[in-house]
C-alpha cells in the first residue's frame, strides 16, 4: 500500500466525492480524517469502514468550513493524532443557482467561505506541519467551472477559478519542501450537491428535470454521462503518490470532455 504511514484529512468527506476519496486513500494504508455533517451513526459506519480498509485510525471532525478557527482546530487535531497531516484534500464546497441581479449576497459569502477561504485555512495550518516533513500533497476538488463559466453560478464559478489560483500559488510557494499542489476538476458528478441543485434550475430555467439532467447537466459532456465519484478519487488518489511528485500547480480535469473544445 502506497501510503502507509501517511495521514489524510479530507474535507467535505461524509458523502459523494470526499467518502470516495477518503476511501481510496484508506484503502491505500493512509490514517484519514473525514470532516463534514450528517447523520451520526452513518457518519460512525463510514469511520469504522475506512479505518478497517487502512488498518489505521481514522477519525471525523465536524468542522465548520465556513469558521476558520475550527479549520485550524481540525489540522492541528490531526497533527496531535498522527503528526502530519501528510496529505490534505479540500473537498468540501456548497452550491447556489440564481440570476446575478436576484443572487443573495448572504449565499454569495457562504459558497465563498466554503469553496474558496476554507481551503486557504487548512492549508495555511497544514503547509508548516508537511514542511516540517519535508512531503506533503496538497489536492483541491475544483471543478470544470474553474476552467469554464455557466449562467447563474457566479458565485461557484467565482470561487473554482480562485481555487485555481490559490493552488498555482502555494504551489510555487512549496515546489522546493517536497510539497505538491494541485487541483482535480471534475464534469457533473451524480453526488447529493448536484441533485439539490436540479430543482433551482428547473426554476431559474423553466425546465424539467429530465430536461435539466440532459439539456443542462450533461449537454457540455461529450461522454454524456455522469463522472463517477470512484473517478475523481482515483486521481486524487495518483497525485497523492510519490509517482506523482513531478507534477504540481496542475489543474487535472476529470469531464467527459467538457472543456476539451
Amino acid at each position: 500500500m502506497i501510503l502507509t504511514g501517511k495521514s489524510a484529512v479530507v474535507t467535505g468527506s461524509t458523502s459523494g466525492i470526499g467518502l470516495a476519496i477518503a476511501r481510496a486513500l484508506a484503502r491505500e494504508g493512509a490514517s484519514v480524517m473525514i470532516n463534514g455533517f450528517g447523520d451520526a451513526d452513518t457518519i460512525e459506519q463510514a469511520r469504522n469502514e475506512l479505518a478497517a480498509a487502512s488498518g489505521a485510525e481514522a477519525l471525523h471532525d465536524p468542522a465548520d468550513m465556513t469558521r476558520p478557527g475550527e479549520i485550524a482546530a481540525m489540522i492541528e487535531r490531526a497533527h496531535a493524532a498522527w503528526g502530519g497531516p501528510d496529505i490534505l484534500v479540500n473537498n468540501a464546497g456548497i452550491q447556489f443557482v440564481s440570476p446575478i441581479a436576484d443572487f443573495p449576497p448572504e449565499k454569495w459569502d457562504a459558497i465563498l467561505a466554503v469553496g474558496l477561504s476554507a481551503p486557504f485555512h487548512a492549508i495555511r495550518a497544514a503547509v508548516p506541519h508537511m514542511r516540517a516533513r519535508g512531503w506533503g500533497r496538497i489536492v483541491s476538488t475544483a471543478s470544470a467551472h474553474s476552467l469554464v463559466a455557466s449562467p447563474n453560478k457566479s458565485a461557484y464559478v467565482a470561487a473554482k477559478h480562485g481555487l485555481v489560483g490559490l493552488t498555482k500559488t502555494v504551489a510555487l510557494e512549496t515546489a522546493a519542501d517536497g510539497i505538491t499542489a494541485n487541483c482535480v476538476s471534475p464534469g457533473y458528478v451524480w453526488t447529493p450537491l448536484v441533485e439539490q441543485q436540479i430543482p433551482a434550475t428547473m426554476a431559474a430555467r423553466g425546465l424539467t428535470r429530465e430536461q435539466v439532467i440532459d439539456d443542462v447537466l450533461l449537454s457540455a459532456q461529450p461522454t454524456k454521462a455522469f463522472v463517477t465519484p470512484e473517478q475523481v478519487a482515483a486521481l486524487t488518489l495518483f497525485l497523492c503518490g510519490d509517482a506523482a511528485s513531478a507534477i504540481t500547480g496542475a489543474n487535472l480535469s476529470v469531464d467527459g470532455g467538457w472543456t476539451a473544445a
